[in-house]
């Protein structure tokens, strides 16, 4: 007699966060791509959570109208993930509202175009008082808790501030990615990032690691980038971390963002087939 088992493996749903404190080095382009990328080329199931008050990843997802009548409609943002309590805003049209407490299963995530789900940022995140130790750091990785079986990847974009808001994502994730624009100035912040991030992560005892580094926004007529790969390979807490692609400096990425196109929208097939083997990476490092 011949049994047959069925084996059913559980696969762990992964955090990533993308972090720098310099803003303009593709980071949020790195981001939303990747969700796609991981969705539309790799069938992952995937969450992108937008935690930068300037919601820029909202806004490569959704244009103003559109996030206007999402809000109206009732609407979930990362502001009801930080603050589940019952408030009141005020608005220079509607006047007071009043918002009933949330709770972490009323948030429902919404959908993308693009075949990733998503919560959208807004800007009231400025106005939202948290201060580090108040407990509200822990609330993003709450709320992520209760949707392991839902996603393979949870892909944050993160302020480009050392704040609260960075330090949030970076608990409740178990891996960050650094995006790199090579020039002097970028490489010179980013061993104060990693010293910033080591320290946070002693104070507060995460366990979050770096899945690697990507060179983006890479001008081929320029050097800068064999100096930035040289300046990784030279040092011993960045070597092994930088990874094989880069991202081309293209001005059909930054000027499709806002227009909601994205890198599989783009006619060249240099720049797609560099992201896909970006992605690739991406997935063999964050699955060991």
């Amino acid at each position: 007699m011949i049994i047959n088992f069925l084996i059913i493996i559980q696969v762990q749903m992964k955090t990533v966060s993308l972090i720098n404190m310099k803003g303009g080095v593709g980071k949020t382009t790195v981001a939303v791509n990747l969700a796609d990328f991981l969705v539309n080329r790799e069938s992952k199931k995937v969450l992108l959570v937008d935690v930068d008050p300037q919601f820029n990843a909202t806004q490569c997802i959704l244009q103003g109208d559109k996030y206007i009548e999402y809000i109206n409609n009732g609407g979930y943002t990362i502001v009801d993930i930080f603050d589940g309590s019952a408030r009141i805003t005020n608005s220079i049209v509607d006047g007071p509202t009043e918002h009933k407490a949330v709770k972490y299963a009323d948030i429902k995530p919404a959908k993308s175009p693009r075949g990733f789900d998503y919560i959208p940022g807004a800007l009231q995140l400025f106005k939202l008082e948290m201060s580090a130790g108040s407990g509200r750091e822990n609330r993003l990785r709450n709320y992520l808790s209760t949707l392991q079986d839902d996603y393979d990847y949870v892909i944050i974009d993160s302020p480009p501030t050392p704040s609260v808001w960075m330090i949030s994502a970076l608990i409740a994730s178990d891996y960050y990615l650094i995006p790199v624009k090579p020039d002097p100035i970028s490489m010179t912040g980013i061993d104060l990032l990693q010293g910033i991030i080591s320290e946070r992560a002693e104070n507060y005892g995460f366990p979050c690691k770096c899945c690697g580094i990507v060179l983006t926004m890479v001008d081929l007529r320029s050097t800068l980038h064999i100096e930035a790969e040289r300046f990784f390979d030279q040092k011993s807490r960045w070597n092994g971390l930088l990874y094989g692609k880069y991202l081309l400096k293209r001005t059909d990425i930054a000027r499709g963002q806002l227009s909601n196109q994205y890198i599989r929208d783009l006619p060249e097939s240099q720049v797609k087939a560099d992201f896909s083997a970006i992605v690739k990476e991406f997935i063999r490092r964050t699955e060991k």
